[in-house]
């Protein structure tokens, strides 16, 4: 029977933070394989927001999601990983070597010396309202999120919610939408100030103090039923689409079971992103860093996934130093292994 091969290091997630973590892996000369649930590398970036515009990454002032998934992965295939799509990690055991042994929901089981988790913010499902019309016309004029906007070219279209999602496709819709409005149940934000200025010099309709209420049409959305909260006043608005950013519920899946030690929903790690699993690291925004706590940017991430690549290393080969070098110095090889 042919032995399993062994890797370095598995890194569980393809998003931003993972793709960089495989880069740096294979800068550090590891053996590495990136585990993702989704049939596309890039995480909720492909899959969610491929247009959404990103002003926080060093060196780029603005770049759009895609492109920046792009030269992630660029830049991360460069060493060559094994990259596995559509599988989720759901149960871990060690082989007779002590390896760590994933197996994921097709049953395919993936050995490796040490794991990093990079998932994002987990499983997560869209947060809904219980009100008429809204399951019906699901996918029909009722959507969760923005994938393309040149797909709402010539319509009007409502958004609900105050967050960084809502602000953000309100003010990016414009450009192709005939109208944008955007209602939220209160006065505050919960957005960048400098968003919801520009919101607010915009052509976006904003209504505060507004709810919904009813949507309504045949076979897909012609309008819906919004009412003030403060007045309880209803009004009528004619809408071609309704866009439910009302965040969303997150969860580790599977991994909640592993044993980690957790801070709320939030893995718990020291600063050279240990898990409570020895040879386990975690980096992104699914981590709780000792002293530290949560802060969800993607410039966050990549430093953590470099100390989480380096502490790995030096599991794996305690004469390794967790810093390896600059890269200018290591001179990266252009085909890998």
């Amino acid at each position: 029977m042919m032995k399993e091969t062994v890797f370095d290091v598995t890194i569980i997630g393809g998003g931003p933070v993972g793709l960089y973590a495989a880069f740096y892996a294979g800068m550090r000369e590891m053996k590495t394989k990136i585990i993702e649930a989704l049939p596309e590398l890039g995480g909720q970036l492909s899959a969610l927001y491929p247009d959404k515009p990103i002003y926080d990454v060093p060196g780029y002032p603005e770049i759009k999601a895609r492109d920046l998934v792009n030269q992630l992965i660029k830049q991360a295939m460069r060493y060559n990983p094994v990259v596995v799509l559509k599988q989720k990690a759901v149960s871990l055991d060690n082989d007779e070597d002590g390896n760590f042994v994933i197996t994921t929901n097709t049953g395919d089981k993936h050995h490796t010396r040490t794991i990093i988790i990079a998932i994002g913010i987990g499983a997560f499902q869209f947060n809904t309202l219980d009100r008429p019309g809204v399951k019906e016309f699901e996918g029909r004029g009722v959507y969760y999120f923005v994938k393309d906007f040149s797909a709402f070219k010539g319509q009007r279209v409502l958004v609900v919610g105050g967050g960084d999602s809502a602000v953000d496709w309100a003010l990016n819709l414009q450009p192709y939408a005939e109208k944008v409005t955007l209602i939220h149940r209160r006065e505050g934000f919960r957005a960048y100030e400098k968003n919801v200025k520009e919101l607010f010099r915009s052509q976006v309709e904003v209504k505060l103090h507004y709810e919904l209420k009813e949507v309504i049409g045949d076979n897909r959305v012609s309008g819906v039923v919004v009412f003030n909260n403060k007045t309880m006043d209803e009004e009528k608005i004619p809408v071609d689409a309704v866009i439910l950013a009302l965040g969303y519920k997150a969860n580790l899946g599977e991994l909640g079971n592993w044993g980690f030690d957790m801070d709320g929903r939030y893995i718990k790690v020291n600063v050279r992103m240990e898990t409570s699993i020895p040879g386990i690291f975690a980096c992104g925004d699914i981590v709780s860093v000792e002293g530290l706590g949560n802060i969800k940017l993607m410039a966050t991430g990549f430093g953590q996934a470099a100390i989480a690549v380096g502490a790995a290393k030096n599991y794996i080969d305690p004469t390794a130093k967790i810093f390896g070098g600059h890269s200018s110095s290591l001179v990266p090889s252009k085909t890998g292994r």
